[in-house]
């Protein structure tokens, strides 16, 4: 059987989550929404000998992109983002809201990603889901084969995305949650871009945000 490894880190002012995520024995990961601590958010592809071969962004809110720029400097891995939000990536400190946070170095991204999309990426097969309502360009990245979704800050463990950010709509955020629910079975696993992982399936029975969606 196939077995895959995760490592969440949570760093920075806000708590964030990133992920490293690989297929074990491939020697290769991905990395998804490096927020901050850089060096941090590394330690671990030394530690385990592994190559990063790629770095996902789910959407551009300064928690999620601010170590893009130096764990792409120091690994060469390429950067996949949203192509809504390819100008936030590109000028972070502009779109930081609050004083005394970063600064952050800025980055132009290497790809850009869209809902449909398909990635194949350290021998890993990964569906690019639009998710949007926490933020216009949000992805979701899925990966089956491993019955995993990153939802970065869609869905959460007992909670959702606020919606009060610029470009942030309510009915649109559940919407997005409600269309992972048909292709994606109760176990998946969700690993989120705050709190702790959960599954689909629990969020479903227990989440009290999502009384809204339709069964």
């Amino acid at each position: 059987m196939t077995e895959f490894e995760v490592i969440g880190t949570t760093v920075g002012p806000v708590q964030e989550n990133s992920f490293l995520f690989w297929r074990e024995g491939s020697g290769k990961a991905i990395m998804i929404d490096p927020g901050d601590e850089p060096d941090r958010l590394m330690r671990p592809l030394a530690e385990r000998g592994l190559d990063l071969e790629a770095i996902l962004l789910t959407h551009c809110h300064f928690d999620h992109i601010g170590a893009v720029a130096p764990v792409a400097r120091a690994t060469g891995a390429p950067v996949y983002c949203p192509e809504l939000e390819v100008q936030i990536l590109a000028d972070v400190m502009t779109y930081v809201p609050w004083d005394g946070i970063g600064p952050y170095e800025s980055y132009d991204a290497d790809h850009l990603v869209k809902g449909g999309d398909h990635l194949t990426l350290a021998g890993l097969e990964i569906d690019v889901l639009f998710t949007p309502g926490h933020s216009p360009g949000h992805v979701t990245y899925s990966i089956p084969e491993a019955h995993v979704l990153f939802s970065g800050d869609v869905l959460f463990q007992g909670s959702v995305g606020r919606v009060d950010l610029p470009g942030g709509d309510w009915d649109t955020l559940l919407e997005s949650i409600r269309t992972l629910i048909p292709t994606h079975p109760a176990e998946t696993r969700v690993f989120p871009g705050h709190m702790g992982a959960t599954t689909l399936g629990a969020e479903l029975e227990t989440n009290p945000f999502l009384t809204e969606i339709p069964r």
